[in-house]
């Protein structure tokens, strides 16, 4: 034999064994890790967690860029999408093992300008288990890797498998992956509603999605779109005649992107991303590593009710804009001199401005920086519309002092034996104010709806009653001075009913007194409340700040029979596969804090405010048997509230600014809590209340204990030697009729915060996806119910060195 062709052979030898050692060691792991046989069975896309209400409605997803998707079945899929697939990226799909090799000399040959080799099975494990490497070396072992991968993939998974998770994993337009949240983002329909130009179109983004976006580059992506259908032509797939015809079609959109803003209460999305993310560092998953809310896939079931959702937050913008107005009317706000002194909140706002961050990292100094705040720019604004937004042109300084004028308001309404948080508003548009006002750690200054909470430890400890006579003057407490400072109106006594129905400030620190400031702290502290309101006697009059959560817990006590019952939202968690890492149990949120009998006797008692007291004739407005409630203002008008309850729902309002010194006119009695506040809570009950298929009943009464002998009609409301004084409040003798409410023209318009999610068709709890990713062992849930196209796979030399396949038999 010639020297030269013992050289050629021992070279091919040598050559072979190196590529078969480079193949080995990079099947092993030496180049960079490899799947395992366990994560090739189960392989994890990165995918959003979602919020779900009560029932079963999706309420938003949490994710980070790569994580909005939402994964579907084969089934689930139009045959239109599955066929410009194999039609575009892989002709051959069906026939291969995972490596098209006639393809891949082919690309070989001539350098890659008739296209690329990869497989649709290729892309996947590209997808699944890798990122495209920017090293040429690197790259050459990256696409071994996606060789092995490929085929192992092909082991363990049909075809019909294969593209499912294909296109689940798959990156479109808009930062938008996976073909359902795609179908979605494009137009509004699930996956297996596409028509077949529909299905073009996004399977023409898949190789280049920034380059085929139908919304910047139409034109791109409708020539894009014509070479998917000409492939399905060359395929068989469609008719030549009608490939023509779809081809002269514009390209017709329904485009709405899903972004973390959309859905259902956002504030209160908000507030439960964060609480999910504490309780999951608690818990692990099965091989020990840590659930990430933004790509474990999980669904979060919460007690929200989303009709409830819709009549609160109704309500919020039926009322607000009207309360807006009032303020922008006062003269201090006018003519700006409601800013005298602040010039530090205003600073403030400026420097954590994203304009002011923006400024900076672009080289502008601060002295150009102030500059520009000065000067008058276009922008868009907060408003009262159905965009919550309006055009104009102002100075960045004056519309940081026209967002903080802004009046804010916060609701929540929860079932008060359960606990179940029903509905939550955190403030009046989530898209321009962030800043939730319901959560436990927002508080403000309660006023005169603490003193239910005074009256109930007066009569549970101190032996008062319905008549018990309190006197209308100032009370000195030593070393604290007087409650409350100076005297008004006509001294003399009240009743102890009477004194609450028209929240007497004078009565009230009559009654704190007798319970004394530090026992009234321990009291609060009794009801689990976690805000330690200190032993101050100025507490009679709400002098304390509290969260609306808190509040509303607080006040369980009356139609949950003496039981303080902290509010939740969370009934349970599930995992990627529908298996529940976390199930949340009410009970072990009750306490029982006072005795039924003074919990009856003080829901009774409470009705007095909302029969003839500060918030008169709401009982009647809105038709029910029996209506617990209580106003409460601040100094000065900086906030108003009104807590109400019947014996099946407790809700809460309040209303203000953010910065507490901008307010109405203190003697303005529009911002008292039975103007301000009241309206939306009155607005949301009626509109709950006639709604039959939320079950509420009108006539429902409060429980009396078998042992009370009460009579609601000798009670004792009124001392008829009262005369109420006008002014404050808390001396205030009702809060009008609701005619009295200016109310603003075309408030109709005005819509709730937040909506359904649109592109959530059908989708409700019973028929969520479980997105599970199934061995290939005949047991576990198929991700199509199809039946693999080519049982007969090819055995190759890869295939025998990586694996066999799996007996289905």
């Amino acid at each position: 034999m010639k020297r030269s062709v013992r050289i050629f052979w021992k070279l091919f030898f040598v050559g072979f064994l190196a590529l078969v050692v480079l193949i080995l060691t990079v099947n092993f792991g030496v180049w960079g890790k490899m799947p395992s046989i366990t994560e090739l069975e189960n392989p994890t896309i990165l995918q959003a967690s979602e919020v779900y209400a009560d029932d079963g409605t999706l309420m938003g997803k949490y994710y980070l860029e790569r994580g909005n998707r939402t994964n579907v079945q084969y089934k689930d899929i139009s045959p239109y999408v599955i066929n410009a697939l194999v039609s575009t990226e892989d002709e051959r799909f069906y026939s291969h093992s995972g490596i098209d090799f006639k393809r891949t000399i082919s690309a070989v040959a001539h350098l890659g300008q008739n296209g690329g080799a990869s497989t649709i099975t290729q892309q996947l494990a590209l997808n699944l288990f890798n990122s495209r490497s920017s090293n040429p070396f690197m790259r050459l072992i990256q696409k071994l890797q996606e060789w092995i991968i490929a085929i192992k993939l092909e082991r363990n998974f049909t075809k019909e498998e294969i593209l499912a998770l294909y296109l689940n994993a798959v990156s479109f337009s808009e930062n938008t992956y996976g073909i359902r949240s795609a179908s979605r983002t494009f137009f509004q329909k699930e996956p297996d509603q596409l028509n077949i130009e529909e299905a073009a179109l996004l399977v023409g983004m898949v190789n280049a999605p920034s380059l085929f976006n139908p919304r910047r580059n139409p034109k791109a992506s409708r020539d894009r779109r014509n070479v998917v259908i000409n492939q399905m032509v060359r395929n068989k797939k469609i008719d030549p005649e009608l490939a023509a015809k779809l081809k002269q079609t514009p390209i017709k959109l329904n485009f709405r992107k899903l972004d973390q803003n959309t859905g259902y209460a956002p504030y209160f999305r908000e507030i439960l991303r964060e609480d999910v993310k504490s309780i999951l560092k608690d818990i692990k998953k099965p091989d020990g590593g840590s659930y990430n809310i933004y790509s474990d896939a999980l669904k979060i079931y919460t007690t929200i009710n989303p009709r409830m959702q819709e009549y609160a937050e109704e309500a919020v913008a039926s009322h607000m804009p009207t309360m807006q107005k009032i303020l922008e009317s006062t003269a201090k706000i006018k003519n700006g001199s409601i800013w005298k002194g602040f010039d530090n909140v205003v600073e403030a706002a400026m420097k954590q401005s994203d304009r002011w961050a923006a400024m900076k990292d672009e080289g502008y100094t601060e002295k150009e920086i102030r500059r520009a705040f000065t000067q008058k720019t276009p922008m868009k604004v907060f408003a009262w519309n159905k965009d919550r937004e309006k055009d104009t042109v102002m100075t960045p300084i004056d519309s940081i002092k026209y967002q903080h004028q802004i009046m804010q308001s916060s609701f929540m309404a929860m079932d008060p034996v359960t606990g179940e948080v029903k509905a939550w508003v955190g403030g009046v548009n989530f898209k321009t104010f962030k800043y939730d006002h319901v959560n436990i750690k927002t508080k403000r200054q309660v006023g005169s709806s603490i003193k239910p909470l005074l009256y109930t430890q007066a009569m549970e400890e101190r032996g008062f009653n319905e008549m018990t006579e309190c006197e209308r003057v100032a009370q000195y407490f030593p070393g604290q001075g007087w409650v409350p400072a100076g005297k008004g109106g006509k001294e003399g006594t009240i009743s102890f009913a009477g004194a609450l129905a028209f929240s007497d400030n004078y009565a009230s620190a009559f009654v704190m007194k007798a319970v004394e400031p530090g026992p009234f702290a321990d009291f609060i502290s009794r009801l689990n409340i976690p805000t330690n309101i200190g032993p101050h006697p100025s507490n009679a009059l709400g002098a304390c700040d509290l969260s609306m959560f808190e509040m509303l817990w607080a006040y369980t006590i009356f139609a949950g029979r003496g039981f303080s019952t902290k509010p939740y939202y969370i009934s349970r968690i599930e995992d990627r596969n529908g298996n529940v890492i976390k199930r949340f149990d009410y009970s072990v949120n009750r306490k029982e804090a006072i005795s039924e009998g003074t919990a009856y006797r003080m829901a009774r008692m409470m009705q007095g405010t909302v029969d003839f007291g500060t918030a008169a004739g709401l009982r009647n407005r809105i038709g029910v048997a029996e209506l617990g409630g209580k106003t409460g203002t601040t100094n000065d008008n900086t906030d108003a509230w009104f807590m109400g309850y019947t014996p099946q729902l407790e809700a809460g309002v309040w209303v203000g600014c953010d910065d507490r010194f901008i307010r109405l006119n203190k003697n303005d009695a529009r911002g008292y809590g039975g103007y301000a506040a009241r309206p939306i809570w009155e607005y949301f009950f009626k509109k709950v209340l006639a709604d039959k298929k939320l079950g509420y009943d009108k006539n429902a009464k409060f429980s009396k204990p078998a042992n009370l002998d009460y009579d609601m009609n000798s009670a004792g409301y009124i001392n008829e030697e009262y005369v109420a004084e006008p002014g404050a409040e808390g001396n205030n003798v009702g809060a009008g009729p609701a005619s009295g409410f200016e109310i603003l023209e075309n408030n109709e318009n005005i819509f709730p915060d937040s909506k359904p999610i649109e592109d959530d068709i059908n989708a409700k709890k019973d028929s969520i996806p479980k997105a599970v990713m199934p061995k290939k062992n005949g047991s576990d849930p198929k991700i199509g119910e199809a039946k693999p196209t080519d049982d007969k796979k090819k055995k190759g030399l890869l295939q025998k060195i990586f694996g066999k396949k799996e007996n289905n038999q």
